[in-house]
């Protein structure tokens, strides 16, 4: 029997009314309701969303900052609504400093790059953590090995926080940037940035974070984080695929190499050579997906009006009760921090006698979808000893009844397997 679905913290939002918002959340799986736990992959998306990207291309579908038509400068002008919009949303004082990739993962390359290979070398040291998605491992593995700088990680304790008490051992004279996750998308820990950010200042280093599990889940400051560089993925955050944010210190961008060549990143082009575009255009080379934009605008829209801090109150909340309730079930051991403060609204677990993955396959039988696997943060399960884990991430259409739902198809699972 579940405990009573009732709540005794006064709730920021109410679920009800925005699950209305949400299509998807309409259908059934396996003839059961969709209880959707798979936040940190993606994010489903509201009904204004999905209106956005269909009237652009309905009524303003043209390309941008090339015509001097009507459809091009709506579309030019939506476009770069949208820019200053996450500029906002960010906290930044310059939309300019606003690059438009595909996704966190293109961003964190085009700084390896554009950055990197400029200006580092052998015997420098890039600094990052051994919680990080490959998404901000690998591009700096393949940096390390082009131009010869070496690689050092920061650990975390018992509980998924990074020990920021040894920084002075990790972050040195040679150290050059430092690159973290906001929060860890395997554990849900919110990480120390800005106590990272200060011993990175000592000793004039850089600060990339990668903010794909940050951005989407409470107010984000750039300049309080004490950063240099922030990305994040616009489709864990209500919006759309296929759009990635980067924000950079507006003199970085203006150092930095062109990542990609092409149409709309060239100021003058000759047969023997070419100049660049202004920031941020430098970096957006070819066509943009416009529509995608626009979605990303409808997104911040809608997160704006219900107030991040709402947001980020209804994840401690729901996260806390998670726990509470995954306590309960003697075989369940979850990972990351104790305290709710310190963690973001995802649960990293396992059952002591059913793999993960096998875990998933069952409660998605009870419409419950989960994540299983390594998460994209393979070096992070060898530390904390295990293969994989399951992983139920919330979001602001989720509430205690979906937990109730979770831990209600983990002792069904136990029974399928005769446990």
């Amino acid at each position: 029997m579940n405990p009573v679905d009732t709540q005794t913290e006064t709730a920021p939002l109410d679920v009800s009314q925005i699950r209305q918002d949400f299509p998807i959340l309409r259908r059934k799986v396996h003839g059961k309701r969709l209880v959707y736990l798979d936040n940190a992959a993606t994010s489903q998306k509201p009904q204004s969303v999905i209106d956005a990207i269909s009237h652009y291309y309905s009524h303003s579908n043209a390309n941008v900052h090339r015509g001097v038509h009507c459809l091009a400068e709506e579309a030019t002008e939506a476009y770069e609504t949208v820019r200053r919009k996450v500029c906002q949303f960010i906290n930044g004082d310059d939309p300019n400093s606003i690059v438009f990739t595909r996704n966190t993962t293109e961003s964190v390359n085009l700084v390896a790059h554009a950055w990197g290979r400029k200006f580092l070398g052998e015997g420098d040291e890039i600094v990052l953590t051994v919680a990080e998605h490959h998404s901000n491992l690998v591009p700096w593995q393949l940096l390390a090995e082009d131009t010869g700088c070496k690689l050092r990680f920061i650990d975390i304790d018992d509980e998924g926080r990074l020990r920021t008490d040894h920084l002075d051992e990790y972050i040195t004279e040679k150290t050059k940037l430092v690159c973290m996750g906001h929060v860890s998308n395997a554990l849900g820990t919110i990480h120390s940035v800005r106590t990272i950010a200060c011993a990175a200042r000592a000793v004039g280093a850089l600060v990339f974070v990668d903010g794909a599990q940050g951005a989407p889940h409470g107010p984000v400051n750039v300049e309080t984080l004490d950063c240099d560089f922030y990305a994040y993925s616009p489709h864990k955050a209500l919006g759309p695929l296929g759009i990635g944010v980067l924000w950079a210190r507006r003199d970085l961008l203006e150092e930095m190499n062109p990542f990609l060549g092409g149409g709309e990143m060239i100021r003058n082009v000759s047969l023997e050579r070419s100049t660049w575009a202004s920031v941020p255009y430098k970096f957006e080379a070819g066509t943009p997906s416009v529509a995608d934009a626009v979605g990303l605008g409808a997104s911040i829209d809608y997160l704006m009006e219900l107030g991040m801090e709402n947001v980020r109150t209804h994840e401690k909340q729901i996260v806390s009760y998670a726990m509470e309730r995954l306590a309960e079930l003697p075989f369940i051991r979850f990972f990351g921090p104790r305290d709710p403060a310190d963690r973001c609204g995802l649960v990293s677990f396992i059952d002591a006698d059913i793999h993960p993955h096998d875990l998933g396959t069952v409660v998605d039988q009870h419409g419950v979808a989960i994540r299983a696997g390594h998460h994209c943060a393979k070096p992070l399960m060898h530390r904390l000893g295990v293969v994989a884990t399951a992983r139920a991430s919330f979001y602001i259409y989720n509430d205690r009844s979906d937990v109730n739902k979770l831990v209600d198809s983990l002792l069904e699972a136990r029974k399928v397997f005769g446990l």
